[in-house]
């Protein structure tokens, strides 16, 4: 009995390694010349020896299998320690795609329909009004939906541009990111106008901020508890928080900008940063850009939605609701706003669209970048980057710590992929 026991708790430890850790095998065994991948280690080393970033971890997977996971450089611009594989980063953006796959899951149980008002969970929403051109403040003609939330067409914003736009200056001094919760979070927004009507264009917004509400309201239970319950722990994401757990802290990465005099890679100081702050002991738990996560518990999130929603034994979402959210959701003829962390090429959405928390590509050729029809991703403030390629069955993932990097990254790190492609499916 002894040793059946001993026997079963070594299965149940093989098991749950197993599950830790995506298989890494030999590229050419997934459809890839060795030599040519090793093009995006050249990559990333010249962006560390020409002073750009301070460190960078790139990975990318076919088929679920890992066939690339290198990190080159160091933890900071003023920490000459090796950058590790298992750093923490600022996912920043990157938390959307996570938070629309948490209210997809409430949608798959009948929960709400896309076609639900906002309203309904959320209030506080109720009778906002749209500040037009002239400075006039006009009732909205229709509520804001559960698909536009989505979709980044419910009229928000994010209160990027005060100096020239009047309700992003209205968005900077509400000052929301200051709300100790969502709820008092959303009784700020309830005060703030919208940018236009509902449905009548693509904006980059607070609206996953609000989305975060409303799984919270939906599920009984706080966002940060679901989001953990119902992803985190089924797919092994270990790494993944709002909160970095004291064990953890020594692996969170610095955070950088460039300055603006010098242009020279400059590390936050660690009293002053925000993050010091934001990620110990924060109750806002942000939908729109609040975690840190691993490069490997991001594969995971990233490989799973490739699959279907399903990573080993555990589905989070039905295929056909990844393939709904995956599509593009948004009218040919809606213009989008500018913002370095989407990666949006011109004032136009040239050969991009929107799905459900997920920017897509509908034209590799229009948007001037080699990839697939089809491929889904998104970033994050701090340069992080990923993007989902169903045609080619591949994952990449690209991590960085640099505010408003103005350098061509997700670009070099797609041509450096496709490039060692010796077989494509498309």
């Amino acid at each position: 009995m002894k040793r059946l026991i001993t026997g079963l708790l070594y299965l149940a430890f093989i098991q749950i390694a197993s599950a830790r850790d995506l298989p890494v095998v030999s590229p050419a065994r997934e459809g890839f010349d060795p030599e040519r991948l090793g093009r995006i280690v050249d990559i990333t080393q010249s962006y560390v020896d020409e002073g750009k970033f301070a460190g960078v971890i790139t990975m990318v997977a076919r088929r679920g299998r890992i066939v690339h996971f290198e990190a080159v450089g160091n933890r900071g611009a003023d920490d000459e320690r090796p950058l590790e594989k298992d750093a923490l980063f600022r996912i920043f953006s990157m938390t959307k795609p996570i938070t629309a796959v948490a209210a997809m899951q409430l949608y798959e149980q009948g929960k709400f329909h896309l076609s639900d008002p906002v309203s309904k969970f959320v209030p506080e929403l109720k009778g906002v009004q749209v500040l037009n051109a002239d400075g006039s403040l006009v009732p909205a003609t229709r509520e804001m939906t559960m698909q536009q939330l989505l979709t980044h067409t419910a009229g928000f914003s994010y209160g990027f541009n005060p100096d020239g736009d009047p309700v992003d200056k209205y968005y900077r001094e509400a000052q929301l990111f200051a709300a100790k919760d969502l709820e008092e979070f959303a009784d700020m927004v309830g005060e703030l106008p919208l940018k236009f009507q509902p449905g009548d264009q693509w904006h980059y917004s607070i609206a996953v901020d609000v989305t975060g509400l409303v799984v919270e309201r939906i599920s009984g239970q706080p966002f940060d508890e679901y989001l953990d319950e119902r992803i985190f722990q089924p797919l092994g994401m270990e790494d993944t928080f709002f909160n970095v757990p004291d064990d953890k802290v020594g692996r969170f990465l610095p955070n950088h900008y460039l300055d603006p005099k010098t242009r020279a890679l400059t590390q936050f100081p660690e009293d002053t940063q925000q993050a010091a702050l934001r990620y110990r002991g924060t109750t806002l738990f942000s939908g729109g850009g609040g975690l840190v996560s691993s490069t490997m518990d991001y594969m995971r999130f990233a490989e799973a939605m490739r699959n279907g929603g399903l990573l080993g034994d555990a589905r989070i979402l039905g295929p056909k609701t990844v393939n709904y959210m995956a599509s593009n959701h948004l009218p040919a003829s809606i213009v989008s706003g500018g913002n370095g962390e989407q990666p949006i090429l011109g004032a136009r959405l040239n050969g991009f669209g929107f799905g459900l928390g997920f920017g897509i590509v509908t034209d590799p050729a229009a948007g001037g970048v080699m990839g697939s029809a089809g491929e889904y991703n998104w970033g994050g403030a701090a340069g992080t980057v990923f993007w989902i390629d169903p045609v080619e069955e591949l994952v990449a993932i690209g991590m960085i710590q640099l505010m408003g990097s103005p350098y061509p990254f997700r670009s070099d790190l797609k041509v450096a992929t496709y490039q060692a492609l010796t077989e494509s499916l498309q």
